[in-house]
């Protein structure tokens, strides 16, 4: 699957799945789902719902000389 997530959404992502996650399990409740999710786009590179509305924040798709 091609990459669809890049630069500073991965790290947003990432930070704010950390976040979660530790909050969550620190509470007690299901959010970390949420976290995983964020925290696996950011590290896979790949959103599924950004695949879906035909979006990419990835540099390198939208550099023609890469």
């Amino acid at each position: 699957m091609m990459a669809n997530v890049g630069g500073i959404d991965r790290i947003l992502r990432a930070l704010i799945g950390l976040a979660i996650i530790v909050w969550s399990l620190q509470a007690g409740n299901l959010w970390w789902i949420l976290g995983a999710v964020l925290l696996g786009t950011a590290v896979f590179k790949v959103c599924l719902l950004y695949k879906l509305i035909g979006v990419s924040t990835d540099e390198s798709k939208n550099d023609p000389s890469l």
